[in-house]
């Protein structure tokens, strides 16, 4: 009976907690405003999650958004790929919160590794054949590597750099990921 409990006062919270961050925001949304919304007491919320940063990893629900790239050219898929997650990162400060929190957070790595392989390596699939998951990953640590070094510790050359820019600069590597055979032609293609 005390699991139950347990597991509806969590989700309790992290109901109340996608609702107050997706309202206000990380900066604005406090842990006492959500356990509010929850109707339960603070202490509840830490007891379950220990601070705003874990509680965000946990409700963090994000859709990379990925288009249909059926009609690109498979020669253009790399800065296509780059174009849009330059686009889903620029338009959203939350992604960027949990790309930040997952540097020193483990539920908040756990959920950023959850959100790239639910839905990054399924879409390269169709596109890449042979070794969609190693393709992903290594799309991955460029999309994510970035996305770190732009918005998150804001190195000027990266941050100062136009989206045409950075599309021309990490294109060709992540088209190398789509398009190249695997090492010691282990890959399948």
């Amino acid at each position: 009976m005390a699991t139950r409990s347990s597991e509806r006062t969590k989700a309790a919270i992290l109901s109340a907690a996608r609702e107050r961050f997706a309202a206000v925001g990380f900066e604005a949304a406090t842990i006492r405003a959500i356990a509010a919304d929850a109707g339960i007491d603070p202490a509840m919320v830490m007891r379950y999650f220990g601070a705003k940063d874990r509680l965000f990893a946990a409700a963090a629900e994000f859709d990379l958004r990925f288009p249909d790239f059926s009609d690109i050219d498979h020669k253009d898929l790399g800065a296509a790929l780059v174009r849009h997650f330059l686009e889903r990162w620029e338009s959203d400060e939350a992604l960027i919160l949990l790309l930040k929190s997952s540097t020193t957070n483990h539920e908040a790595a756990e959920r950023m590794r959850q959100i790239f392989v639910a839905q990054l390596t399924p879409m390269v699939a169709p596109l890449t054949g042979a070794d969609a998951g190693t393709r992903a990953g290594l799309i991955a640590t460029q999309i994510l590597g970035f996305a770190l070094v732009r918005f998150v510790l804001k190195l000027p050359p990266i941050a100062a750099m136009s989206r045409d820019e950075v599309v021309e600069w990490i294109g060709p590597t992540v088209q190398r990921y789509v398009d190249a055979p695997g090492p010691l032609g282990l890959d399948a293609k």
